[in-house]
């Protein structure tokens, strides 16, 4: 049975006194939105539909960033979430299977749970997520009875009795596409807050006689994202978690509580990450490859048995092959290192192509922006690039080639040559100590205000 995705991302969320919606604030290093739609890209939707509201051009953008064939719908008035699940009903016309609907806010729901409540389908018209809450507080009570559910109670309209019962409501939904729609246009408003509850439904399938069950998971699952004090636990609850997994994986964490990982980190088994690493998105890291510490990384891709730093930076489209070697205050961008290239000190190499075994020398520079536009820089195979060497691109490299240190290359060098690109040297033979009394004289003449 297909199965496709409604994500509700409209609301505000005033709490986090923010101009920026609220499922655009990030935990590892990624948009809320993302982690939900990454739990649900797991189940392999059929379509994906994210309902936008405040910051809806944001909200859609963020969404298509993560997968350019995500669909959203607006919600332009917020009356709820059952009229927020309504508004993706013209998407989902003529689409076979059930909806699934999750939330922006929610982060850390597990695929696997996902999957429980597909599997729960098969003996139910509506499955809902619950958790046993240790503190219930406003959520949602759920009256069920082993994994049949009665009915959903919102805090606002229960009873004391009601209030007093810890299973609690994720809001998390799944049922028939075309039977959710046909409910959720049947539910009202008439309750304390006068909105749309999509929990509502529950009631009208059973009145219905369809039934209603009940799928459970630990509530650290539903933990919901509302202030910025909830956003920094979240983030706290995050890393822990990527943090443990790495290790399980057999990753090497010489100092685990200081590395931050990002969503969407990739690590091989017998990679060694020292402290103090920050991992920005998008960076894979293969097996055997090893970060020392206080390093930064984003976008890029590590190759087996290469070496990071320590204080290194690698940013977007910084391309390592296998035993690529790049040391202390380097910083690589938009750049291919093939095999065994060394980079050991004080460099920039941006925009740039370095062939296999080619040294660079400490203090060299890419010089690739002109003020208006990028330029590449192409270094060949084996090439000796001299210590504080300024490569002004666009320039090329022969293989074999070898430039002066403090050379300020301009013209493409030829494969086996020598360039020298620094002003003549000029000896002043005995100039020194003439120069230093003057010097001594001046300052001294300062200093008695003469």
């Amino acid at each position: 049975m297909p199965v496709s995705l409604i994500v509700l991302a409209a609301g505000q969320g005033t709490r986090m006194n923010s101009d920026l919606p609220k499922v655009l604030h990030q935990v590892g290093a990624a948009p809320l939105l993302h982690h939900a739609l990454a739990a649900g890209r797991a189940l392999d939707p059929e379509a994906t539909i994210v309902v936008t509201g405040h910051g809806a051009e944001q909200v859609a953008q963020s969404a298509r960033a993560f997968d350019p064939d995500i669909q959203t719908a607006l919600q332009s008035e917020q009356k709820g979430t059952a009229h927020a699940v309504l508004q993706a009903a013209p998407l989902l016309e003529g689409v076979p299977g059930d909806a699934l609907v999750l939330y922006g806010d929610t982060p850390f729901i597990r695929p696997e749970t996902l999957q429980a409540m597909r599997d729960a389908r098969r003996r139910h018209a509506v499955v809902v997520l619950g958790f046993h809450a240790a503190d219930p507080g406003r959520y949602g009570r759920l009256i069920a009875e082993g994994d049949t559910l009665h009915r959903i109670v919102e805090w606002k309209d229960a009873t004391e009795e009601e209030r007093a019962v810890t299973l609690c409501n994720s809001g998390v939904l799944c049922a028939d596409a075309a039977t959710l729609m046909r409910l959720c246009a049947a539910v009202g408003n008439a309750n304390a807050s006068g909105e749309y509850y999509l929990p509502d439904v529950v009631a009208l399938a059973r009145a219905e006689g369809l039934s209603a069950g009940l799928i459970l998971c630990d509530e650290s699952e539903t933990l919901g994202i509302n202030t910025r004090a909830e956003l920094a636990r979240a983030e706290a609850a995050f890393q822990s978690r990527a943090r443990t997994e790495a290790l399980e994986n057999g990753v090497t964490l010489t100092a685990p509580e200081t590395v931050f990982f990002a969503l969407d980190t990739h690590i091989g088994r017998d990679a060694i990450i020292g402290p103090n690493v920050i991992f920005g998105p998008g960076v894979t890291i293969e097996s055997g490859a090893e970060v020392k510490g206080f390093c930064h990384l984003e976008g890029c891709h590590i190759s087996r048995g290469a070496t990071v730093g320590p204080f290194a930076r690698l940013r977007p489209g910084a391309e390592l092959a296998e035993d690529v070697h790049v040391g202390n205050f380097v910083e690589i961008k938009n750049a291919i290192l093939d095999e065994g290239v060394k980079v050991g000190h004080l460099t920039y190499l941006g925009d740039a192509d370095v062939g296999e075994h080619t040294n660079i020398g400490a203090g060299t520079v890419t010089c690739n922006y002109d003020g208006v536009m990028k330029h590449r820089t192409k270094i060949g195979k084996r090439a000796f690039i001299g210590s504080d060497t300024m490569l002004v691109a666009p320039v090329t490299v022969g293989d074999d080639a070898l430039t002066g240190s403090g050379s300020v290359i301009t013209e493409d060098i030829p494969a086996e040559a020598v360039a020298l690109g620094r002003a003549k040297q000029v000896n002043k033979l005995g100039l020194a100590p003439k120069l230093f009394e003057k010097l001594k004289s001046i300052k001294a003449n300062k200093a008695k205000g003469q």
